[in-house]
């Protein structure tokens, strides 16, 4: 089976391809022009490089969210329609599993963290034994010290995603050094760790039609809440 995902929640545009299982392409790219500019673009110099195309993939999937929403509708539209094209099935993972799924088992927990302004934070807690996730609290926005509350009954956690840095030192302070930090390449999602798991929730009969794949926002849109205020 050949899967093709994209990953397009953040700054950083991200495309794999993976065959049952193994990774055998995958481009990052952080660097000018908008998703909606790179991502076609990247996706077709991935496949030449490997002498594929679109119509020998078998699954498509895109990173659902939480993250950027213009990033997110590009992302999950670029696939919706690759996928009706070729009458192919999808699949969508959420961005935090994609992000913890990148790190090693490890004996506490995983809280990767993605930034959402004003002191907030998109994140969920995950554990991670012989490469299993098992998710303990879902995606949710929330003020970095509001969370910071919820994890005091853990004695470890790790923390990783482009909120790591910025809330790490305050983190382990609060929880009294029990905070660790992953390393900066896990600070962006990944869209091989995104395909790997689609490939997954296939063989579980999770995989759904093109017109069923929708973005995961988990709160309204900056445009959305102004609009409220107004009204």
């Amino acid at each position: 089976m050949l899967t093709l995902a994209v990953e397009t929640s953040g700054l950083t545009a991200s495309a794999s391809v993976v065959e049952n299982g193994k990774v055998i392409a995958e481009l990052n790219l952080q660097y000018g022009k908008t998703h909606s500019q790179k991502i076609i673009p990247m996706l077709k110099t991935m496949l030449g490089m490997i002498n594929k195309d679109f119509k020998d993939i078998d699954l498509f999937a895109a990173s659902t969210g939480p993250g950027s929403f213009t990033g997110l509708r590009i992302g999950v539209v670029t696939i919706k329609g690759l996928a009706y094209s070729l009458n192919k099935p999808v699949c969508g993972i959420p961005t935090l599993d994609s992000l913890a799924f990148l790190v090693p088992d490890f004996k506490g927990v995983i809280s990767p963290m993605l930034d959402a302004r004003n002191n907030q934070v998109y994140t969920a807690l995950y554990r991670k034994e012989n490469g299993n996730l098992e998710k303990i609290i879902y995606e949710e926005g929330i003020l970095i010290d509001e969370w910071i509350k919820k994890l005091e009954e853990y004695e470890e956690v790790m923390i990783l995603g482009d909120g790591a840095p910025l809330h790490y030192e305050r983190m382990n302070e609060a929880l009294k050094g029990r905070v660790t930090i992953a390393p900066p390449a896990f600070f962006f999602p990944r869209a091989a760790a995104t395909a790997i798991l689609a490939e997954k929730a296939y063989y579980e009969n999770k995989a759904m039609s093109p017109f069923d794949l929708n973005p995961l926002y988990v709160r309204k849109s900056q445009a959305e809440r102004m609009k409220e205020l107004k009204s």
